[in-house]
């Protein structure tokens, strides 16, 4: 049972610092698969240190990046292919946390025995997922990607930031259309429409939808939440005819916490286009909105990183905010159930252990 550390003298403080550090029992996108290559990778999520490798067919490993000898981290060493051997003293571990070898001792009692916590690994759309789950005996589900990311209908590109902001604000910014009209009032695709609107909420089967009364179509007019083995929002921005064939240009947005304080904001930037249309938007992609699309990202991570301390908790909320109120208010419910999963797991491991006690 992974038992992410909490602080606080109450309840709301334990909820709010579980939240902080990130939730458990969720895939969540951990890197690009480019950066993936022949060498160990080493990174942090969630506040796990996690080496990511590929083996000789190209399929992605992660482990715990800790070496169970003397602790060395393992993304220091070299890939083998099915292993990653240790920089130190060479210990080799497979992608399932078993010790396959320990070349400098005959008959080695760690050799096959798991050490070292594995990750279950799904590599989609670009990007790298882990399953980070409280019980590690337990399979995780099957991560479902919204249409955008996994229909052959579309194309997308990944764009990835690495934010000095926790992750929450980011949910927060996207979850908020009204600052589309405001803070990126000069873009390209979000110069127009009404700066003053009446929102509602409406649920769907994996979560919700905020969206603008009476407006559609114009500028970042709707967002989707929902929870689907992973965490994300998506959006759609109409665009004018010289931007390219197709519909409307659409988003999907993740958000992964490093720390407390650090997170990896994920944007899929995506279009439903086939044929010579596909192959015009992707040479206009590039060439023309890539640079454009990265200034508007650009303006959303100064206005994060750069939000006033403990923001949340002087915030004074309206109408437009009920979008973020209801996401922050389903994250809480999931921290406090996956808390109170923690709770139960160490009271009956405390039991176990009395009980063994007793007994000897």
């Amino acid at each position: 049972m992974t038992t992410p550390q909490t602080t606080g003298n109450n309840e709301a403080d334990q909820v709010q610092a579980y939240l902080d550090a990130g939730l458990r029992n969720y895939w969540h996108p951990v890197a690009p698969s480019w950066q993936v290559g022949n060498a160990p990778v080493g990174l942090t999520r969630l506040g796990e240190q996690i080496v990511l490798w590929r083996d000789q067919d190209g399929n992605v490993h992660a482990l715990e990046d800790r070496c169970p000898h003397r602790g060395a981290r393992l993304s220091l060493g070299w890939n083998l292919g099915g292993t990653v051997a240790c920089w130190y003293h060479g210990v080799q571990v497979s992608g399932d946390g078993v010790v396959q070898k320990v070349p400098a001792v005959a008959a080695c009692p760690l050799e096959g025995t798991r050490c070292v916590k594995s990750y279950p690994v799904e590599e989609r759309a670009g990007a790298i997922f882990l399953w980070f789950g409280l019980d590690a005996q337990t399979p995780p589900p099957a991560l479902v990607l919204p249409d955008e990311l996994q229909s052959e209908e579309y194309e997308s590109f990944l764009c990835i930031g690495n934010w000095n902001s926790n992750y929450q604000y980011v949910l927060d910014n996207v979850m908020d259309p009204m600052h589309g009209a405001y803070l990126h009032a000069v873009s390209h695709s979000m110069a127009e429409g009404d700066k003053q609107a009446e929102m509602k909420v409406r649920k769907t089967e994996h979560g919700l939808v905020f969206e603008k009364v009476g407006q559609r179509d114009v500028n970042f007019d709707w967002v989707e939440f929902a929870e689907t083995g992973c965490l994300w929002m998506r959006l759609e921005i109409p665009y004018r005819r010289q931007y390219g064939p197709g519909p409307g240009f659409g988003i999907v947005a993740m958000a992964t916490p490093v720390d407390e304080e650090h997170c990896q904001a994920y944007f899929w930037r995506t279009r439903k286009v086939s044929g010579w249309q596909r192959d015009v938007w992707k040479f206009m992609y590039r060439n023309r909105l890539e640079k454009l699309h990265w200034d508007v990202l650009e303006q959303d991570r100064s206005i994060l990183e750069g939000l006033a301390p403990h923001a949340r908790g002087h915030e004074f909320l309206y109408q437009h905010d009920l979008g973020i109120t209801r996401v922050r208010r389903l994250l809480r419910q999931r921290a406090q159930e996956q808390l109170a999963t923690i709770a139960a797991a160490n009271s009956t491991a405390a039991t176990a252990t009395s009980v063994a006690s007793r007994a000897a």
